[in-house]
């Protein structure tokens, strides 16, 4: 069976008070590229509060596991999958 060109995806942010439901994330772009895309609907802050830019990792609940930005929806997703958004922290 082929892969489908869309797919669901439910995303929240890390305190679960933010939630997007993604009814058609294309399975052909990179985790990254949907970080980026759900980010400003999200509304989450793309600076921490010293005004450093955040970068965000998501994390795949199904498998307990942080996802890499390059991977594929298609290859690393499937319909229904949930995610949470955490920004990275750079100790320093």
């Amino acid at each position: 069976m082929a892969n489908p060109a869309e797919i669901e995806l439910e995303i929240s942010d890390v305190s679960g008070q933010k939630v997007l439901s993604v009814a058609n994330a294309p399975t052909a772009n990179t985790v990254g590229e949907l970080i980026r895309e759900v980010l400003g609907h999200m509304n989450l802050p793309k600076n921490d509060s010293g005004g450093t830019p955040l970068t965000y990792q998501a994390r795949l609940e199904r498998e307990g596991r942080h996802l890499h930005a390059s991977e594929r929806i298609g290859d690393a997703l499937e319909r229904g999958d949930r995610l949470t958004l955490q920004p990275n922290v750079d100790a320093g």
